[in-house]
């Protein structure tokens, strides 16, 4: 699992080959979708949770005024610490 965190006004790119499978859940603040089309997607809130792949979506925004912070779940990602043997 990965934590995603967006100061406010921030925004990150999703790359396909980087977020392929990807399930989000946003934890704190607000995200909304930004679409292929450059159009405004959904604005999210605490405990939603979207996926990555077919979806259309180019990037990750924060609309708000404080930070978000949101845990990307990628099936088969595993961490360092994982494949190294060194998880609990």
């Amino acid at each position: 699992m990965r934590t995603l965190t967006l100061r406010a006004g921030a925004r990150v790119a999703v790359v396909a080959a980087e977020w392929r499978d990807a399930f989000g859940v946003v934890v704190r603040g607000r995200v909304q979708l930004e679409l292929r089309d450059g159009a405004p997607g959904p604005v999210l809130g605490r405990d939603a949770g979207f996926w990555l792949r077919g979806t259309g979506v180019r990037a990750l925004r924060n609309p708000g005024r404080r930070t978000a912070t949101v845990h990307i779940v990628t099936p088969g990602h595993r961490t360092m610490e994982e494949r190294h043997g060194q998880h609990e």
